[in-house]
């Protein structure tokens, strides 16, 4: 124990005489005592020993005797204040989690030793300064300080953390001030790139690159790039930086130089720089036009694509352009003539030409019949039929076809086409093929509330109006009598092919009932009928064969004095039968008051009838009455039976 703090003394004690010893040779070499003394009094220095102190303390061999020292109490309070004043001035007061500047001391290959001016240095991995490749011994750095001493005495520090720590200040400071700052690309991202600025993520859009687009992000990775602060989000701690803007105020004058010398049909030289779906973006040298996609070729075009490649270059004239908003309008097809001056005199109405499909429409087809040329076949030119469907029905886009020039317009560029004139009009031997009275089979088309469409054969319909659809039904509508695409037996009633109309009637294929009712419904003739309703003045009786008879109230009193009421079955005179009009006028007082209009005796005194055998006509009406309800066709093949039989039986009777 003795013996260290005896080696502890003697250290002192050489480090002391070599601070006299280079006093005294300052001294020596000639520096004023005057100043000497000025300046120790300006440092303070604390007087250790005197020489007669030093004789107290030297043992018998000259030695300092730091025992004895020790025993007399060594440094008083007084003068340990003021060595603790002065090492304490040599150090920098500092706290734990706190960013403070240190001084570059060395720099190896793994680590950089910082000076912050404490007790011990601060060590930093020379990874976290890998954003500044230029870094060197006496540069300013910020770091932060993690622990002031571990177990081993030894000062942690970290210079990323202390960049985060004030990376924000400083973002929010270049956006301020518009510095340009430098940051590494870290990777590639949807849309652009992470670049490491400050020590915070912040994003470089794919826009912001350069002012051409960029297709290859990858490049970038891993350079230093010179970027501008355009944007910063405290919310969501996002920060937008652009490479871009650095060049765009020199690209401005550029710009501007540019547009000055910029004329209307004047041709320049571009390379495309983008292309999208409506048309091409071409770089004149500094400045973007637009083609527009209808301005890349006479022809119709489906995507850019189709005519120019990026990077490429080509020749293009300016249509128009705006020095304010710095809008350039460019064209590649008017560098050509137009394919309409190239086809003077070579279409005429009537000729036939061949086509591609290049659009469709509900309305009709677009075919290009050259280069440039586009014409129109409205879907009433595609068939002769009058039913109007869409070109698709017909047509496919790129579909080969061949059509007819029905007219031309050289001013508006217009072309009309038709594919129907390729075939023969049905219209032209129409009475040789749909002669009136001559029978058809057509089908139901359309209804209306007068009647129906049918079509006789592509190109040729007919109108069945509502009153030659039935002889004995009412029809109210078409389409209680039949349905769409239903087929009709019809008999042409009328033609006229100058105005293509066709009269229809479906009645007609059967004989006209009424013919046949006129013989069983003679005046004077007694029926048996039903009163099925009452309508004012007048009642309606239904008859045999679904006829229906017309009652006058006065006409339905009863032999008894009483009125004949609803459902009644009752005999009936005939009164009237009209078979222009379909009216039978019957009574029932006729059958037994005498001179009453309709009664038998009333009705010879009329006109005298032909003589008839009663029972064959009452057996026949009886046979007829046991077989149909309502009114059918089945009702008039029977009638139509019935009268071939009356006639025939007139005929064995003559005999």
């Amino acid at each position: 124990m003795a013996e260290s703090k005896r080696v502890k003394a003697e250290e002192a004690e050489e480090k002391d005489l070599n601070i006299v010893n280079e006093a005294t040779s300052e001294t020596a070499e000639g520096t004023p005592a005057s100043s000497q003394e000025e300046e120790i009094g300006a440092e303070e220095p604390l007087e250790i020993f005197s020489t007669a102190d030093e004789q107290m303390y030297l043992n018998d061999k000259g030695e300092f005797n730091w025992d004895a020292y020790e025993a007399a109490g060594g440094y008083n309070n007084d003068e340990r204040k003021k060595l603790d004043k002065m090492y304490e001035s040599t150090l920098s007061v500092i706290r734990e989690r706190e960013v403070v500047n240190g001084t570059v001391v060395s720099i190896n290959k793994k680590e950089v030793v910082v000076n912050i001016g404490y007790k011990s240095e601060g060590v930093v991995p020379a990874g976290e300064f890998r954003y500044n490749p230029d870094l060197k011994a006496g540069d300013l750095v910020p770091v932060f300080i993690e622990q002031t001493e571990d177990k081993n005495g030894q000062l942690h520090v970290s210079h990323k953390t202390a960049r985060v720590f004030s990376a924000w200040g400083n973002v929010n400071a270049a956006l301020e001030s518009g510095e340009i700052i430098k940051g590494e690309v870290k990777s590639r991202t949807k849309g652009g790139l992470i670049v490491d600025v400050f020590g915070i993520e912040a994003f470089l859009p794919g826009s912001q690159i350069d002012v051409k687009p960029i297709r290859d992000y990858d490049q970038y990775v891993g350079k230093i790039m010179e970027l501008k602060v355009v944007k910063i989000n405290n919310e969501f701690k996002n920060v937008v930086v652009s490479h871009k803007a650095l060049i765009e105020a020199e690209l401005e004058e550029q710009k501007k130089l540019i547009m000055s010398g910029l004329e209307k049909g004047q041709v320049l030289e571009g390379i495309v720089k983008n292309i999208t779906s409506y048309g091409v973006f071409v770089d004149l040298g500094g400045v973007d036009g637009l083609i527009h996609i209808t301005d890349l070729s006479w022809g119709r075009v489906t995507h850019p694509e189709e005519l120019v490649q990026l990077d490429s270059k080509i020749n293009v004239v300016i249509l128009d352009f705006d020095d304010d908003k710095k809008r350039i309008a460019l064209g590649m097809k008017q560098l050509t003539p137009h394919p309409w001056d190239a086809m003077e005199g070579t279409m005429e109405v009537g000729q036939k030409v061949k086509g591609k499909v290049v659009v469709l429409a509900d309305y009709g087809a677009f075919v290009e019949v050259a280069a440039g040329v586009e014409g129109l076949i409205h879907v009433s030119e595609m068939s002769w039929s009058t039913h109007l469907r869409s070109a698709q029905d017909f047509l496919k886009v790129g579909q080969e076809v061949e059509c007819v020039i029905l007219s031309v317009d050289k001013d508006e560029r217009k072309l009309s086409l038709g594919m129907k004139q390729l075939t023969q009009d049905p219209w032209e031997n129409i009475e040789s093929r749909f002669g009136v009275t001559s029978k058809h089979k057509a089908k139901v088309r359309a209804f209306t509330n007068f009647g129906v469409f049918c079509e006789l054969a592509e190109g040729i319909d007919g109108l069945i109006h509502i009153s030659d659809l039935s002889w004995s039904k009412k029809i109210k509508h078409p389409s209680e009598f039949c349905h769409i695409g239903d087929e009709l037996e019809v008999v042409v009633l009328e033609l006229d092919k100058d105005n293509r109309r066709i009269s229809l009637g479906h009645k007609q294929i059967e004989e006209n009932p009424w013919d046949v009712f006129e013989t069983v419904f003679v005046e004077g003739s007694k029926h048996q009928g039903t009163i099925v309703r009452k309508e004012g003045s007048h009642a309606i009786v239904a008859l045999p064969y679904g006829l229906e008879g017309f009652c006058m109230n006065k006409n339905l009193k009863k032999e008894d004095g009483s009125n004949a009421k609803m459902d009644d079955v009752l005999d009936f005179i005939i009164v009237e039968f009209n078979k222009n009009q379909r009216k039978i006028s019957v009574s029932h007082t006729g059958t037994w008051k005498e001179d009453e209009p309709g009664s038998p005796e009333a009705a010879k005194k009329a006109a005298p009838r032909p003589k008839k055998q009663e029972g064959t006509d009452s057996n026949a009406v009886k046979a007829v009455n046991a077989q149909v309800e309502k009114s059918t066709l089945g009702d008039i093949s029977a009638l139509a039976n019935l009268k071939e039989k009356m006639e025939g039986d007139g005929t064995e009777e003559a005999k």
